[in-house]
């Protein structure tokens, strides 16, 4: 889990509670912010102490990582450095854009052997990276192996390969020869969980890394 957090470095030192109402309230807080943990109800449940709740949400675009972090800024008091982040973002945007953009298919690659296609935040990385999605089917499925078979991308983004806790069967189709034949033989671009587990800022890391993956992959 600590692998998967960009902000673990802040948040050293700070204590823990598990997301269940009455652990939460016994805390006194003044503010909850919350994505999904304590279930769908707990916003309710913090209505009657008078608790608010700001809820982080789910972003598929990189037009919608810009708009939440103005809104959770916004509502955490803190519009200024919210805009400086989005700014930041759209700069360091404007400057990969800039950049040669030699035509090249990628292909995301995680240790369940899940990929991801169209219509999907991982997607939407790739076109801001400047690269084609190898993926040619809609949202998130196995890896297409038997295409894999007979066509290859030009590089691989491999996720979440840095913990061996992500796999969550003993057999997954990242194990297959044809996938791993991908991963031994092709250029890859490990992307950190902690880039991509969540629709923040921080994904312009991931964005940078792919469209500079001639510089850095092996």
């Amino acid at each position: 889990g600590k692998r998967f957090s960009y902000m673990r470095a802040a948040a050293d030192g700070i204590p823990t509670v598990r997301p269940r109402t009455a652990d939460v309230l016994a805390l006194q807080p003044d503010l909850v912010v919350r994505t999904y943990g304590g279930g769908h109800d707990i916003a309710d449940f913090m209505k009657e102490p008078g608790v608010p709740v700001v809820q982080i949400g789910f972003p598929q675009s990189i037009d919608e990582v810009r708009g939440e972090v103005l809104r959770v800024g916004t509502e955490l008091g803190k519009p200024e450095e919210a805009a400086e982040l989005v700014a930041e973002m759209d700069r360091r945007l404007w400057a990969l854009a800039e950049r040669p953009r030699p035509r090249r298919e990628v292909l995301y690659m995680t240790p369940a052997g899940v990929t991801a296609g169209e219509g999907t935040l991982v997607h939407e990385l790739f076109v801001a990276a400047g690269l084609e999605n190898f993926q040619d089917r809609p949202g998130w499925n196995p890896l297409p192996l038997e295409r894999l078979a007979y066509e290859r991308p030009d590089l691989i983004a491999a996720a979440f390969f840095e913990s061996a806790t992500n796999h969550v069967d003993n057999w997954s189709a990242a194990r297959h020869p044809v996938a791993q034949a991908q991963l031994r033989e092709l250029p890859v671009v490990p992307l950190e969980g902690a880039w991509t587990a969540c629709g923040g800022w921080f994904l312009l890391d991931a964005v940078e890394a792919l469209a500079t993956s001639g510089e850095n992959t092996r």
